[in-house]
Parts: structure tokens; sequence; C-alpha cells
């Protein structure tokens, strides 16, 4: 059982390293459209590519603004609430694994 513990802990970290850095690549985006970035600069190019599929989506669901995106905020606060929330829970569930409290014999 501490094996799978193990495993749900790794799992966890990986998804929280991962979803810390893309927050991070939102932010990055966010600030970039403030100026007029070169869009043939490829890091420009990769903060594009990166955030548009989820910033458009998100986009779809939010009423037109005037031209005020809340979008990166959004999708800020939704991978805040997946840490807080989500891989949390993985944590807690792991540690009650290796500990022997889980209802699991």
């Amino acid at each position: 059982m501490f094996v799978f513990a193990n495993f749900l802990l790794a799992v966890a970290k990986v998804a929280d390293i991962l979803l810390t850095i893309y927050l991070y690549i939102i932010i990055a985006r966010a600030i970039i459209s403030w100026v007029n970035p070169d869009p043939y600069n490829p890091i420009v190019n990769f903060l594009y590519r990166s955030t548009e599929p989820l910033l458009s989506r998100v986009r779809r669901i939010l009423p037109d603004l005037g031209g005020l995106d809340l979008s990166p905020i959004i999708v800020m606060v939704a991978i805040y609430f997946l840490q807080s929330f989500v891989v949390r829970s993985i944590y807690d569930l792991a540690y009650k694994m290796k500990i022997g409290i889980g209802g699991m014999p």
C-alpha cells in the first residue's frame, strides 16, 4: 500500500509543479500583452501558443467587456483552486494511506 501512496505523492508533486509553471506562463503572457511584442520572437510565440487554447475557451464564456480581458485572471484563479483543492486532496489521501488511516485495509 505504501508504494501506491508514494505514487500518489509523486503525482501530486508533479501536478503541483506543472500548475505552478503554467501559472507563471499565464502571468508572462499577461505582462507581454501590455506592450507591443514582436510576434516573430520565439518566446512570445511560445507564450501565445501555450496559453491561447485555454484563454480563448475562457473568453468565449465571459461576456464582452469592451477590450478588458479577464481571462488570465479566471485561469489563475482556476489554477489556484486546483492546487488548493485537488492537489492537496491527493497529498492528504496519500499521507493517510501511508500511515494506515483511510478506510482501506
